[in-house]
């Protein structure tokens, strides 16, 4: 079976309005002179997902991140072949970034649904849309808005994530582990960009992925069907490890993204994994 030489994915966050990350950090300074919010204020949560959503498709946001060339991991790789349980695999994964997020769908709001009763098994949900979801970090009361950027798989990441490793999923939604920083980063929104970030690392637009990365990746997919979204899993940990790390804010996600992708990228060039367990990032996840 041959592979379609093209796919056609979802429209990257950064496709949607321009603005300008440096007036937003002028102005976000001023308010915080000006004002002094609560600090578990539900309208915090949500001023600082849209902020952190505003800063994400910022001039510095994703069109900078995925235009590096300047090292081996992304360079062109086309000439290779996949064995027939690969190419099965990957055409399922990318078949899974093809299909939107339906509010409508009956399946898809159970699947939102299932999302909260994991982070909040003793909180009954009030309602698909209600003003309960700013508490994980969504932008508003409809999280399905939120979701445009990456499709469904961005919630059956969250969802994965949720009930395979449920005490690390926790433990990062609570923001347990750490000295944190004023401004967190929102947990909902920042998973919906991991999704994204590594949809773009691992080049699973293309026919078969041409980087290092993704090409070492297809082969970890078919060791565990499972593999992305095990990945998934320990790239948030990442992410919150190196925003412990370097001490972050809001406004420097995209930094920590960076280091994340640049790790990420350069544990999946090791010669000796031949399973995504074998990633050395993997200890950092907890069941």
């Amino acid at each position: 079976m041959r592979l379609r030489k093209h796919r056609q994915c979802f429209p990257s966050c950064s496709s949607h309005h321009r603005v300008d990350e440096d007036e937003i950090y002028r102005r976000q300074k001023k308010r915080d002179g000006e004002l002094e919010w609560p600090h578990d204020s539900t309208h915090v949560k949500s001023q600082l997902a849209q902020c952190f959503i505003n800063a994400m498709v910022g001039p510095r946001s994703w069109t900078g991140l995925f235009t590096r060339s300047s090292n081996k991991r992304n360079e062109k790789h086309g000439d290779y072949s996949l064995s027939p349980l690969q190419e099965q695999r990957l055409l399922r994964l990318q078949a899974r970034l093809q299909v939107p997020f339906d509010e409508n769908r009956p399946d898809h709001q159970e699947a939102l649904k299932a999302l909260w009763h994991a982070a909040f098994p003793d909180v009954a949900l009030q309602g698909l849309i209600s003003e309960q979801w700013k508490e994980m970090g969504w932008q508003g009361s409809n999280p399905s808005t939120d979701f445009r950027g990456c499709g469904f798989i961005s919630l059956e990441n969250l969802l994965f994530f949720a009930r395979t490793y449920p005490v690390s999923f926790r433990r990062l939604l609570f923001k347990e582990d750490g000295k944190r920083a004023t401004w967190e980063y929102p947990f909902a929104v920042a998973g919906i960009n991991i999704s994204f970030m590594l949809i773009k690392m691992l080049d699973l637009c293309s026919a078969k992925p041409r980087c290092l990365p993704g090409i070492n990746f297809v082969r970890l997919l078919g060791e565990d069907e499972a593999a992305f979204d095990v990945l998934y899993c320990i790239a948030f940990e990442m992410v919150d490890a190196q925003w412990l790390a370097m001490h972050a804010s809001y406004m420097q996600f995209n930094d920590v993204l960076q280091a994340t992708r640049t790790q990420l990228e350069r544990e999946l060039s090791l010669e000796d994994t031949q399973r995504i367990h074998d990633l050395p990032a993997y200890n950092l996840l907890y069941q």
